[in-house]
């Protein structure tokens, strides 16, 4: 081939046939403008504990999430790092990952940190690194032992002051009273609705001046 090519011409072949290979690995995905610290929100559901989180955190009218990741591009692919009930905090393909939201049919919205912050994307993802196989927080109260999503990302970018925990809330603004579905969930687990202690949601990240919306994916 090399007798064929001159060396300009071989490199070019070489860049393209890896970034072919990048994306077999996400088949059927438009992945090309993806970077990596890219933000993977996903749309909330109208019912059942998703309706529920979007219910009482919902701030903006083109905003309505109830989980979230962050996107890890390297030579081997893209993945996302995150915190779910099935499996704790995990590396998943984001090939597997979109095929689980597809299939609850909820769709994901790519954010991305402006670029006087990007810098920081490195430490955020060894950060998130060190985090995986911490089991999940089905609690939603702030703990060292086990996290969930919003709770996952905030500490990855914790040390630069990216997202801030602000006093949680269970009341529905519809009727100024604690969320029926947040009452009995706590009630059953014999807690306290920690209406008041600090924590995060998906909403409230997407809030944050310091990132930018960018596409559906």
């Amino acid at each position: 081939m090399r007798k064929i090519l001159n060396d300009n011409s071989f490199t070019k072949l070489l860049t393209v046939l890896f970034l072919l290979y990048l994306i077999s690995g996400c088949k059927g995905l438009a992945v090309s403008d993806l970077k990596n610290g890219d933000l993977l929100f996903v749309t909330a559901k109208e019912t059942g504990l998703s309706g529920a989180i979007n219910n009482v955190t919902q701030k903006q009218e083109n905003a309505s999430f109830d989980h979230i990741g962050i996107l890890e591009k390297d030579n081997n692919g893209f993945f996302v790092l995150h915190a779910a009930p099935k499996g704790g905090s995990q590396k998943q393909s984001l090939k597997q990952f979109v095929k689980e939201q597809s299939r609850e049919g909820q769709n994901i919205i790519v954010y991305r940190l402006k670029p006087e912050y990007r810098n920081i994307i490195p430490s955020a993802i060894k950060k998130a690194e060190s985090m995986l196989g911490k089991p999940y927080n089905f609690n939603y109260i702030l703990d060292e032992n086990s996290y969930y999503c919003s709770d996952f990302i905030e500490r990855a970018f914790r040390k630069d002051n990216i997202f801030k925990l602000e006093p949680m809330t269970f009341i529905d603004p519809k009727t100024g009273k604690t969320n029926t579905f947040w009452e009995e969930f706590y009630k059953k687990k014999n807690i306290k609705v920690p209406e008041g202690e600090p924590g995060c949601n998906p909403n409230g990240l997407a809030g944050s001046d310091k990132l930018e919306r960018i596409r559906e994916l």
